[in-house]
């Protein structure tokens, strides 16, 4: 897996660094976060939303699917957890949510499958010990020039 890797040693980190990436990402972008239980996807998708939603409440969609933040653009928050696979996606009309007039970020993208589309960002999270995560970055053809160096620096707090 190439790309950026960042380590976080706080929640606060984690989602200081999600609300960096929110203020990087172009409209139209998917970003699919994969990794176990409890290793920050909900976390950075909190930084995330909070650049969008102007200090809203966020929580996680597990139980209905997604959640908005903001309008014009908006930040598009699918938690697939509790699918069984691509075909349940397909039958939920996902193709609006994968060509959004925003971001779109979708936790548990793995079990998205084939649908996610090519172009997209991952982010991999991984448990480091204690509060530390490991996250690593693999641009796939969506990101603007600069952006590793201004995940970095947010990473560490400059």
């Amino acid at each position: 897996m190439a790309g950026l890797e960042l380590i976080t040693h706080t929640p606060d980190v984690t989602e200081r660094l999600g609300c960096a990436l929110a203020g990087l990402l172009p409209d139209g972008v998917v970003v699919a976060l994969f990794g176990d239980l409890a290793t920050g996807k909900t976390c950075l998708v909190r930084g995330m939303a909070a650049h969008y939603a102007d200090g809203a409440p966020v929580h996680s969609p597990t139980f209905t699917l997604v959640n908005q933040y903001g309008t014009d653009p908006a930040l598009y928050h699918l938690d697939l957890y509790r699918l069984g696979g691509p075909g349940e996606l397909a039958d939920l009309g996902y193709e609006e949510l994968f060509e959004p007039d925003g971001v779109c970020v979708v936790e548990w993208a793995e079990r998205a499958g084939l649908l996610l589309p090519s172009q997209r960002l991952e982010v991999h999270l991984f448990h480091e010990g204690g509060d530390a995560r490991r996250l690593v970055f693999d641009d796939r053809g969506v990101m603007p020039e600069g952006w590793e160096l201004a995940l970095f620096a947010a990473a560490e707090g400059t």
